[in-house]
């Protein structure tokens, strides 16, 4: 039976006081605003993207609910249990991967999906999430910066799953694991020599890659960035048209519905990958400079609850989300852009589809686990 409730305001005294409804759900505000204008976006953008069909425009807002739900749900769990599943989430993860090489459906010439009977799995979306909350809780265990062994140690618990996702082929979720749990320890205190050693080491394995780990398709995606005027109806359509697709945007777009590169078909994938082709021809440079606010109220609020966070373990978790979510909207942009290779990012909170959307749920219900737990005690 719940006794008492104290709150430790930012002075770090105690102040009984029962907890607001917000409190008791484990819900920032400040951020949970943030969200909710992104995916109202989301679902005007949405429904030119779609060619104005109200299913599609349904399907989302029941996967938007779902989602919420699940950030709620997520909230709720103490950032303590999450240090202590952490392994075991970990060894599930792994478990799922080989599985799925050893008896995962394939699909478009891809073995990524595990058939549990009622529906399909990718575990390597699983990753998105657990791989930073690894990082953290091993890295945690010991002082700050790690030691030499120990980041060696974070880097092979890294490597495998990335190394399972690239053979599946997978290489745009690989690159977001990856990355999710370099974040991860690039914040514990990753020193500059190791940086400087990593990027030798990677530019002298470009080769090897070019030659034995890419495959011929996402060669073309390379050779296509470089020079997508050389295949102008074939691998550089997408990137041609999408570039035609913002640059004819101007500075107030061609209004809402009335973007011809989406409307009539000449845009690739305009409600998944390239949504923010069709957002950008629509409403021009003032709707980017809107979405670009959005996310930077949301990131910076993210930034806040990483910086007061309580410890190493909170503060290394919160951040990796943080930049995980900034690195899919770079990338995303980047990719529609011309200036990164196409690799099936999707724009975070904005594009169409369920997974991406829970996956990044999860995520903002852990940093906002972390926020409110900090300052609330519950005494039994």
């Amino acid at each position: 039976m719940i006794q008492d409730n104290t709150i430790i305001d930012s002075q770090g005294s105690f102040n009984r006081r029962p907890l607001s409804l917000l409190e008791r759900w484990h819900i920032d505000l400040p951020l949970l605003i943030g969200l909710i204008m992104t995916l109202m976006l989301s679902l005007f953008v949405l429904y030119s993207a779609s060619g104005q069909h109200p299913e599609m425009l349904l399907r989302q807002i029941i996967r938007t609910g779902i989602a919420f739900g699940i950030m709620i749900i997520v909230a709720q769990i103490h950032p303590r249990i999450f240090l202590k599943s952490a392994v075991y989430l970990y060894i599930c993860g792994l478990i799922l991967l080989i599985l799925v090489e050893l008896v995962g459906d394939i699909s478009k010439g891809a073995q990524r999906w595990l058939n549990i009977g009622f529906t399909r799995i990718q575990p390597s979306e699983f990753f998105k999430v657990v791989m930073p909350l690894t990082i953290a809780a091993f890295l945690s265990r010991d002082s700050i910066p790690p030691r030499t062994a120990n980041i060696i140690i974070a880097f092979i618990l890294l490597m495998v799953p990335v190394a399972l996702i690239l053979h599946q082929p997978d290489l745009g979720t690989a690159i977001l694991v990856f990355v999710s749990g370099f974040i991860g320890i690039f914040i514990a205190g990753l020193s500059l020599w190791w940086l400087a050693s990593g990027a030798i080491v990677a530019m002298a394995a470009i080769p090897i890659m070019w030659n034995y780990v890419l495959l011929d398709y996402q060669k073309q995606r390379v050779l296509t960035l470089i020079d997508p005027e050389s295949d102008p109806l074939g691998a550089g359509y997408h990137i041609i048209q999408s570039k035609i697709a913002i640059g004819s945007g101007g500075l107030y777009g061609k209004g809402w519905l009335q973007g011809s590169q989406s409307q009539l078909d000449f845009l690739p994938e305009p409600h998944t990958d390239f949504i923010f082709a069709v957002y950008a021809e629509e409403t021009g440079l003032i709707g980017f400079i809107i979405l670009f606010a959005i996310y930077a109220y949301i990131l910076s609020r993210c930034t806040y609850i990483t910086l007061n966070a309580r410890d190493n373990f909170h503060r290394i978790l919160s951040a990796a989300y943080t930049f995980t979510f900034m690195f899919y909207i770079f990338v995303n942009i980047g990719m529609v852009s011309g200036i990164l290779p196409v690799v099936g990012v999707p724009l975070p909170m904005i594009s169409y589809g369920g997974t991406s959307m829970a996956t990044l749920a999860v995520g903002f219900g852990i940093i906002m686990s972390i926020h409110t737990h900090k300052k609330t005690l519950i005494f039994r």
